[in-house]
């Protein structure tokens, strides 16, 4: 690799869209630069709706190939995606389909099946983790009916399979298996007792590994097709994309929630320890890995998802919805109008959600939204309202201090949700970075190379000189009129 400065390759990858990134450390300052971006998204193949995962690692080869050539090659390489969904392994650790996406039908009554089995009160007090109908052990549960499990071998959650092929190392890195409800949330290990309860292998899962940890250097056939070193590292990193944007949180202290937006809302606060009460399960609160073993405590709420997939529904219905332009009129509509519950099962599957918010807010006894416009309003009045609602809660059941709130990706963008949020909650919101889960990925990347050092504050203070934050400060007038009308 040619210059002075090493260069790390971040791949982080969502539900609707990938990219590769180029992280420098640069006079104390951690410096971004995206070499190539594309797009994703489960299509129906087979019956289920399924990932491209094949045709996402292709991707992935490309970026990392511009970013050689760009670069002169990289130090490492760090891979995030969503949580929860894997793909199946036979013995000889080929992939025997595309994965199922977690937004398909095949969980459906699941849960509900394993609670007769494992009472909800009883898996909580293992695992720490909300209740989600697509959770991976439900998943699991599912696919052992189906016809590839007597074929399976091993299960690796989508960072780890695309670690796998970039590097021949099978490992399960150790805050996303946190998310498969399948990991005790106090040791972080593989709890015997729940793979026993469920019939599943005690190895289904290849060996955990911690973030920062190296899994290997590329294989000679990575190296060829990218250009890259054959000594470049893949290494570990909070492969759960919000484990990553945690990290990217540009926090000073320990007192602050943070809301990662994107597809979906994490909401929560960072502890040492889970919160394993009657309470916090009752709240429908998780307990999910973060970096250097801290407790990611949070809910999982409903996102952007609700503003994507109307936008979707609109074009496809023959509109022509300019998102700018909508977001502007959204503003500009009075508070106080409807709300609804973004958590609402209904708005998990893909379809026709404006008619799915318009049918929630008359459920809810409220007037239904119409126009564009006035939906995407309801959808930004209702995140705000969740997102406020969720930071007092991890407050008041984990005992934690919160006297800001961090709002990082996509949604740290949108300044109406923003300003809601701080309204609602009666906070000050500090809105971005963007690319908080790239600056995660990188920043812990180069302080397994030496290049940055010390704990996650250490970490966030080189964060913070590297990014522009927006304040956002609590207006009571707003808060009053947002709250009559939740």
């Amino acid at each position: 690799m040619s210059g002075a400065t090493p260069v790390f390759a971040a791949v982080d990858i969502g539900a609707s869209s990938g990219r590769v990134m180029a992280g420098r450390v640069v006079a104390g300052r951690v410096v971004l630069e995206e070499v190539h971006r594309f797009e994703n998204g489960a299509v129906r193949s087979d019956g289920h709706l399924r990932w491209d995962l094949t045709g996402l690692f292709e991707q992935v080869l490309v970026g990392l190939r511009v970013l050689a050539e760009r670069f002169g090659g990289a130090a490492s390489i760090g891979i995030d995606t969503w949580a929860v969904d894997y793909g199946l392994l036979d013995a000889e650790g080929r992939l025997l389909a595309e994965p199922v996406a977690y937004r398909d039908a095949r969980t459906d009554g699941v849960a509900a099946r394993v609670h007769e089995r494992l009472p909800a009160e009883d898996l909580y007090a293992v695992n720490g983790l909300q209740e989600l109908p697509f959770t991976t052990l439900y998943q699991l549960v599912a696919e052992r009916s189906g016809p590839l499990w007597p074929r399976a071998r091993h299960a690796l959650l989508l960072p780890d399979l695309l670690a796998y092929w970039l590097s021949g190392q099978a490992r399960t890195e150790v805050t996303n298996a946190s998310t498969t409800g399948l990991l005790d949330a106090r040791t972080r290990t593989f709890d015997a007792g729940l793979l026993q309860a469920l019939e599943l292998p005690d190895d289904l899962f290849p060996a955990l590994v911690q973030p920062g940890e190296t899994l290997a250097t590329i294989t000679a056939e990575v190296a060829a097709r990218t250009g890259l070193d054959p000594g470049t590292r893949v290494v570990a990193v909070g492969s759960h994309d919000t484990a990553s944007a945690v990290v990217g949180v540009p926090a000073q202290g320990r007192d602050f929630a943070y809301v990662s937006s994107g597809t979906w809302s994490l909401v929560g606060v960072e502890l040492d320890q889970p919160v394993l009460s009657e309470a916090s399960r009752a709240a429908n609160f998780t307990n999910e890995g973060g970096v250097d073993g801290r407790v990611r405590y949070l809910r999982n709420v409903g996102g952007l998802w609700l503003l994507q997939e109307s936008l979707r529904t609109w074009r496809e219905q023959g509109e022509a919805v300019d998102v700018d332009a909508l977001l502007e009129q959204a503003a500009a509509l009075p508070s106080g109008g409807p709300v609804m519950d973004v958590d609402d099962e209904r708005f998990i599957a893909p379809g026709d959600l404006p008619a799915r918010i318009r049918d929630a807010c008359v459920q809810a006894g409220r007037r239904a939204p119409q126009e564009p416009a006035a939906v995407a309003r309801c959808v930004l009045d209702s995140l705000a309202v969740a997102y406020a609602r969720t930071v007092e809660q991890a407050v008041a059941l984990s005992g934690a201090e919160a006297e800001v709130v961090h709002v990082v990706g996509g949604g740290s963008q949108n300044a109406l949700l923003c300003q809601l949020t701080a309204d609602l909650s009666g906070l000050p919101v500090l809105s971005g970075p963007v690319e908080a889960t790239a600056l995660g990925n990188v920043v812990v990347q180069a302080r397994a190379s030496g290049v940055l050092d010390g704990d996650l504050e250490a970490l966030r203070t080189a964060l913070r000189g590297s990014v522009s934050l927006r304040r956002h400060a609590p207006q009571r007038s707003a808060a009053v009129a947002a709250k009559g009308s939740a």
